[in-house]
């Protein structure tokens, strides 16, 4: 099975091959994918985070857990994230874990503030005490901005706020690097960034209340699927392409020699102003390639939840050469097809490498600078 998928380039500069990677949050969806990924170009990982949540998860389906160290921690415990981070002496790290769901958030707000914004607090006081120099990419959000509405995407200059306790949680989450960057980290080995991402969508997210795990989940079940805010719009995107941004944006952090604030600052990694889409239209395109209906279940007494979300990626563009590199209609396709396709375990995991190869071909072909080898 493994020969069936071409082996990916060096990308980054070759920057992560041999390279030891601390990872928050590698359980979760987007941790799961960029584990692999990193493994893929020859890093060794330390991973810590809480057990999968879903039932399955994409963890477990690509047997991650035997292929990396494997810390179960929650990043609250400053103690004990502290002593594994630095134990792993780690050249960079990527700060994922959180609590993710907005819906959840009016749930549980306390926990999601503990977890979003002391969780991000405490991963930067278990930094301070690194003596090696070290790269840190902090994730957080495109919903950290003061929502106006805009037609126009948000730029990283921007208000932050927040509606909603996570979106507001993740906002306090950038004030907070940026103080820390200030305050502790202009004279020290380890440079920090953080990372605003859009609605990022893939094969192997299991998660609850979210529009394509729920679409899968009454696909699956022959059901309609049930839409919540069929109007709202979102800036959707593989979830390739922040962590295509993620892992170039650590590069270039990797070789500064000081805390330069052309890189170590705030990046928005969105998709092209076209993907900003429906959430009507995203379920209509995930229908294309697979068959099914669904219906409208609007409720003006629900919770806020933003209408019209959109990034300016300029930033990124000017400064890294990057930009995404598939469209709406792409990533919607390949998205259903590892749905349709992951049957097993290794077929899942089969179904991902190739993603990884093909996205990586693709970006090779349009001369981004991270796709060179």
């Amino acid at each position: 099975m493994e020969n069936l998928v071409k082996k990916p380039r060096p990308f980054f500069d070759n920057a992560y091959a041999g390279k030891r990677i601390f990872i928050t949050g590698h359980t979760g969806f987007k941790g799961s994918w960029l584990c692999e990924w990193l493994l893929q170009l020859g890093a060794e990982i330390t991973g810590y985070s809480l057990p999968p949540e879903t039932r399955p998860a994409l963890f477990e389906q690509l047997g991650l857990k035997d292929r990396l160290r494997h810390v179960i921690g929650d990043v609250r415990d400053l103690p004990k994230l502290k002593r594994a981070l630095q134990k792993s002496k780690p050249d960079f790290v990527f700060h994922l874990a959180a609590q993710p769901l907005v819906r959840d958030s009016y749930a549980r707000p306390v926990e999601t503030f503990e977890t979003n914004l002391t969780g991000t607090v405490n991963a930067l006081e278990a930094l301070r005490g690194l003596k090696n120099p070290c790269a840190a990419i902090f994730i957080t959000t495109d919903k950290c901005y003061e929502n106006r509405e805009w037609r126009r995407g948000y730029r990283e200059t921007d208000c932050l706020g927040g509606h909603d306790p996570y979106s507001a949680s993740k906002a306090t989450a950038e004030i907070a690097i940026a103080s820390w960057r200030r305050s502790f980290f202009q004279n020290h080995p380890v440079k920090i960034a953080s990372v605003r991402a859009g609605n990022v969508v893939g094969g192997g997210d299991w998660a609850a209340d979210r529009i394509v795990p729920d679409c899968i989940r009454a696909l699956k079940g022959g059901k309609p699927i049930a839409v919540r805010n069929p109007r709202a719009t979102r800036p959707w995107q593989h979830v390739l392409e922040p962590l295509s941004g993620y892992l170039w944006l650590g590069a270039k952090l990797s070789t500064l020699k000081s805390s330069d604030e052309t890189f170590c600052s705030a990046f928005n990694f969105g998709p092209q102003k076209n993907s900003n889409r429906s959430v009507r239209q995203l379920v209509e395109e995930i229908l294309k390639h697979w068959p099914g209906r669904w219906v409208d279940q609007s409720n003006p007494r629900a919770v806020h939840e933003a209408g019209l979300l959109q990034l300016d990626i300029a930033r990124a563009v000017r400064l890294l050469g990057w930009k995404p590199v598939w469209n709406f209609s792409k990533t919607i396709a390949q998205t259903v097809q590892w749905y349709r396709g992951a049957k097993s375990p290794a077929l899942a995991r089969q179904l991902l490498l190739g993603e990884i190869s093909n996205y990586g071909d693709d970006a090779r072909r349009e001369k981004l600078p991270w796709a060179k080898s």
